[in-house]
C-alpha cells in the first residue's frame, strides 16, 4: 500500500512552559484537501511551520512519501521537501514582472515555456510583462498560485490564502486554486479560522483546540456528529437546553431525551442548532400535540425577528424559564415581537453532552 503523500506523528512543539502543539498526528493523500481548523493561537500556524521545516519540533516526526523529513535529530532543510507555501499576503516581489515572479528560482532553458504553461493554466498569461502593483488582490492571488507551483511540489501549505479576498471573488479563487491543485495531485494542508471555508474547502477537517487536535474527520461527520458542545458551537449558533439524568432519560419541557451510558444524576447539556427547532402557531393557548420525532411543544414569546436573506432569525423567551432560544427559519418569516408560538425539537438533530 502506498504511504501518505505527508504523515506526521506525535508532534510536540514548546515555547517556554506552554505546549503550542500537543502530540498532533495526521496524514494528508495526494490529491486531498485537510484543513487545521480552530481559533486564534491554538497552534494552526506552528504545525504548518513545522511541517514546512521552518521550526523544528521537540518530539515526533514528519514523513513525506514514507522517508522521514524530520525528527529530533535528522532534518531535511526546507528548500529540500517539495513543498510548496502560500500565504495570506501573496508575497510577490514588486520590482519582478509576474512572469520574472512565477520562474523565481527556476533554472535552465525549460522555465520560460513552464512559467507560460502556469500562468495559462491560472488564467494570467496576458499579464506576464506587468508588475505586481498593477493587478488586482485575485490575480496577485493567481501568480501566487502559480509561482507555488511552479518547482513541481508534493504538498502545498496554504495558511488563510484567501482571507485577504472579498467574499465573491474569494469564492472564485479558492475553488480555482483546488482544482489545479487536486488535478496536480498535489496534497493540500489548509490553515483556516472560518468553519465555513473549512467546510467548503476540505476533504478532512482536523479541528484544533489549545495545540491538539480534538476531533477530526470528513467535514459532514464533524458537523453532525460534534464531540462536545464547544466543537458544536465552533461551526454555529447552538441552543442549550440544560437537563438531569435519570435513568438513561433527561426530562426537559419538550420532554424526554435519551442519554444512553450516562450515569444518573448527571447534568447534561442538550444541544440543537437554530435551524434544527420548530415552529408552530399558538391555538388559544395550546399547541401542537406530541409526536416521537419532536417530542412535547413548548411555548415562547417573540422577543425579536431578523431577516437574513436566505431565511430569518427569530428569537423567543420560554416561558418555562425565560431562557432565550433562537430559530433559523428558511425564507421570509417575520413574526411580531409578543406573538406567542410553540417550539418542538426534532430529537435526530440533538446532542446530548455531559456539563462541564
Amino acid at each position: 500500500m502506498q504511504p501518505p503523500r505527508l504523515e506526521i506523528k506525535d508532534i510536540v512543539k514548546t515555547f517556554g512552559a506552554r505546549r503550542v502543539v500537543d502530540d498532533i498526528s495526521l496524514s494528508v493523500n495526494p490529491g486531498q484537501v485537510t484543513c487545521l481548523l480552530g481559533p486564534s493561537g491554538c497552534g494552526k500556524s506552528t504545525t504548518l511551520r513545522l511541517v514546512a521545516g521552518v521550526e523544528m519540533q521537540d518530539s515526533g516526526t514528519i514523513h513525506v512519501d514514507g522517508k522521514l523529513v524530520c525528527d529530533t535529530v535528522y532534518r531535511v532543510p526546507p528548500e529540500g521537501r517539495s513543498i510548496g507555501l502560500m500565504f495570506q499576503d501573496f508575497a510577490l516581489f514588486p520590482h519582478l514582472t509576474v512572469g520574472q515572479n512565477v520562474g523565481f528560482g527556476l533554472k535552465g532553458r525549460e522555465s520560460a515555456p513552464q512559467v507560460q504553461a502556469l500562468l495559462k493554466k491560472v488564467g494570467m498569461l496576458r499579464y506576464i510583462d506587468d508588475y505586481p502593483h498593477q493587478l488586482s488582490g485575485g490575480e496577485q492571488q493567481r501568480v501566487a498560485l502559480a509561482r507555488a507551483l511552479a518547482p513541481k511540489p508534493r504538498i502545498m501549505l496554504m495558511d488563510e490564502p484567501f482571507s485577504g479576498l472579498d467574499d465573491r471573488l474569494r469564492d472564485d479563487i479558492r475553488d480555482e486554486t483546488l482544482d489545479i491543485l487536486k488535478a496536480e495531485g498535489t496534497a493540500v494542508l489548509l490553515v483556516t479560522h472560518e468553519p465555513g471555508e473549512a467546510m467548503r474547502m476540505a476533504d478532512e477537517i482536523a479541528l484544533m483546540r489549545d495545540g491538539r487536535v480534538v476531533q477530526q474527520g470528513a467535514p459532514y461527520n464533524i458537523y453532525n456528529a460534534p464531540v462536545d458542545i464547544r466543537a458544536a458551537a465552533f461551526f454555529s449558533d447552538i441552543n442549550v437546553i440544560r437537563g438531569k439524568v435519570q435513568g438513561a432519560l433527561t426530562d426537559t419541557p419538550f420532554g424526554q431525551f435519551l442519554a444512553p451510558g450516562v450515569p444518573d444524576g448527571t447534568e447534561v447539556d442538550i444541544v440543537i442548532r437554530p435551524q434544527h427547532l420548530k415552529i408552530d402557531f399558538d391555538r388559544q393557548g395550546r399547541g401542537p400535540n406530541p409526536t416521537p420525532q419532536d417530542g412535547t411543544a413548548a411555548r415562547g414569546v417573540v422577543e425579536r425577528a431578523r431577516f437574513m436573506g436566505a431565511s430569518s432569525l427569530v428569537e423567543f423567551r420560554m416561558d418555562y424559564d425565560g431562557a432565550i432560544l433562537r430559530a433559523v427559519v428558511p425564507s421570509v418569516f417575520l413574526p411580531q415581537p409578543g406573538t406567542a408560538l410553540w417550539i418542538m425539537i426534532r430529537r435526530d438533530r440533538c446532542f446530548v453532552f455531559p456539563k462541564r
